[in-house]
Order: structure tokens, then C-alpha cells, then sequence
């Protein structure tokens, strides 16, 4: 003969089974976006490469990773600000007086590279970037 199942404990058995089932799909998730996000905080070196057009054919600024958010570590007036997914996607726009670009590509730990392109006195430049953790 079958023991009875009462509702009290077919409730405490299916509160199981959905606590079992949240842990299986955060383990298989992995990490929460804010934590993946900070393996890329940190001091970076980025170098601008000009590849088409007049601008300097290269820069190299110094930025700050934080939480998902890129700032400029400088103090030349540069208005730089931009984001790191948790993917590493990156976007970051730059701002001079009147020259200013926009750039996108990824950073993975230590290093990073993508493109950019802008507009300023010297008519549009556009070009790649690389990145490396100091």
C-alpha cells in the first residue's frame, strides 16, 4: 500500500523542487553579470591608431574600468566617458573642444581592441584601437 501525500508536505516537496531546480540554473548561468563585469576593472592603456583621414596618427590615453564604466584618468580637459558590458562589449565616446569620436570593440581580462571614428577641424579620421591592463 501507497503512503498518502498530505498538502503540507506536497508543498514543502515542490518548494524543494524549485529550490533544486534555481540552484541547477545558476550553476549552469554562472557568474552574475556585476561579478564578470569587475574582471575588467582596472587601470588601462589605450593606444588610438589613425588609419583614414588627417588627425594625429596616434594617441594613447589613460582610462579607469570601474563597475562597467570607462573615465578618463587624465587631466586635460577630455571629456571621455563610456561602458563595459559583462560580455566586454565597449563603447566610449571622447570629446576635445571641438573634435570629438566614437569608438566600440571589446576588452576581455588584460587586453582589448576595436574601432573608432570621429569628426573635428580636421575633417573625419577613423582607425582602431588597442587596450591593455596596466
Amino acid at each position: 500500500m501507497r503512503p498518502s501525500i498530505n498538502a503540507n508536505q506536497g508543498a514543502v516537496v515542490m518548494r524543494r523542487v524549485i529550490f533544486s531546480a534555481f540552484l541547477a540554473v545558476m550553476a549552469v548561468v554562472g557568474q552574475p553579470p556585476a561579478a564578470t563585469a569587475a574582471v575588467r576593472d582596472g587601470n588601462w592603456s589605450v593606444l588610438i591608431i589613425t588609419e583614414k583621414g588627417e588627425c594625429d596618427r596616434g594617441y594613447r590615453y589613460e582610462v579607469t574600468v570601474a563597475n562597467g564604466r570607462v573615465s578618463y584618468r587624465g587631466d586635460l580637459g577630455i571629456d571621455l566617458a563610456g561602458t563595459v558590458a559583462p560580455n566586454g562589449a565597449t563603447k566610449v565616446s571622447i570629446k576635445l573642444g571641438d573634435k570629438g569620436a566614437n569608438g566600440t570593440g571589446h576588452l576581455s581580462e588584460r587586453t582589448g581592441a576595436g574601432i573608432w571614428r570621429g569628426i573635428g577641424s580636421n575633417g573625419g579620421c577613423a582607425g582602431r584601437w588597442e587596450a591593455e591592463l596596466e
